[in-house]
């Protein structure tokens, strides 16, 4: 099939990705470009994963203040490179991500570094409601894990789904940046403020 350099510019326009790239998607999906953006996709994750053991040494602290100054976030990206750090799409994730924080108001970055005395809270508490509901010992466990891991997704900024579009998650829009710029990109630490809280 014959992939027209109008298909290549609208998929590079609304991807991001190089020339070549787009051809390869297009004549695989058949020139279908919503075929081609999944199948961009689907390799953009996987190189992503592949660029996360390369050292981040790079970056901004990323922040927002909300319109009535109540609230306001820091937040800190790390990359590769200088080069990186000062493109307008890295600017905007890192602005994205403080606005995440603002609004979602996440524990943690990673479910990892939430406080284990926290985590144990919530398991005794979600194992007192399924004990109270009556349920066997066998799906009782796994009852709590389900619940442990809806709790998670509330408090993990990477496993929230985004405020942008909550189809995605935090991580997967992330993925998505790393995917696009070719550079390993880590959210490593934010911190919230908010007027009165202690």
């Amino acid at each position: 099939m014959s992939i027209s350099a109008t298909q290549v510019k609208e998929l590079r326009d609304k991807t991001g990705v190089g020339f070549m790239e787009c051809k390869e998607a297009l004549a695989a999906s058949s020139g279908d470009i919503e075929g081609a953006v999944e199948y961009l996709r689907k390799r953009g994750l996987k190189r992503a994963e592949s660029r996360s053991a390369r050292t981040t040494e790079q970056g901004v602290i990323g922040s927002y203040i909300h319109s009535n100054a109540r609230i306001g976030v820091l937040v800190e990206v790390r990359c590769e490179t200088d080069f990186v750090a000062r493109n307008e799409e890295f600017q905007a994730l890192c602005r994205d991500l403080s606005m995440q924080v603002a609004a979602m108001k996440p524990l943690a970055v990673r479910r990892e570094e939430v406080d284990p005395a926290v985590v144990a809270r919530e398991r005794d508490i979600f194992t007192e409601e399924v004990k109270a509901q009556g349920k066997p010992e066998s799906v009782a466990a796994k009852i709590v894990e389900g619940k442990l891991d809806k709790f998670y997704s509330e408090v993990c900024l990477l496993e929230q789904a985004s405020i942008r579009d909550s189809s995605q998650t935090v991580d997967a829009l992330v993925k998505a940046a790393v995917a696009k710029m070719g550079e390993n990109l880590q959210v490593k630490r934010f911190v919230r403020f908010e007027l009165g809280e202690e």
